[in-house]
């Protein structure tokens, strides 16, 4: 079972991490699913404020403390989000991660049931790392698995 919002950090270093955030049960579980398939760790939460909650870039205090104590301790290699949720869009939380110094680098992917180009270009523009139209499949998650690791390799 996933990580709710009241977890740990993840400090296991050999493990590609990844935050899921999605508002629907059905979808997280899915992504969730999938990732683990590719022998992905997965704390999933169910919206864009507990996901900045987690990442400890609670919204009031961003500017001011960027992170609470347990974020030094956070190891997130991706954070995968769905884009249409309410309170905080895919869009505004992307653009929050994208803005703090301490996830900056850490790669984000939309995910949407609507293939709308302005809002793929949008999220591009805005530092994503991919766009992928739902549902998600296992070779979408295996792509991205795949080109992490590539990543990581080159640094």
């Amino acid at each position: 079972m996933a990580q709710n919002c009241e977890f740990l950090p993840c400090l296991d270093s050999n493990e590609v991490h990844v935050l899921a955030v999605d508002d629907s049960l059905v979808d997280r579980k899915v992504i969730e699913r999938l990732l683990r398939i590719t022998s992905c760790k997965v704390t999933s939460v169910d919206s864009g404020r507990r996901a900045l909650q987690y990442l400890g870039l609670h919204e009031e205090e961003e500017e001011e403390e960027e992170g609470s104590a347990i974020y030094n301790e956070i190891k997130v290699d991706l954070i995968i989000t769905d884009y249409c949720m309410p309170g905080m869009t895919g869009f505004e939380l992307l653009k929050k991660i994208k803005g703090s110094s301490a996830f900056r680098e850490t790669p984000v992917v939309i995910m949407s049931s609507e293939n709308v180009v302005a809002r793929i270009d949008r999220c591009l523009e805005e530092g994503a790392k991919e766009f992928i139209v739902k549902p998600v499949k296992l070779s979408d998650v295996e792509r991205l698995k795949s080109s992490m690791v590539g990543q990581a390799r080159i640094q």
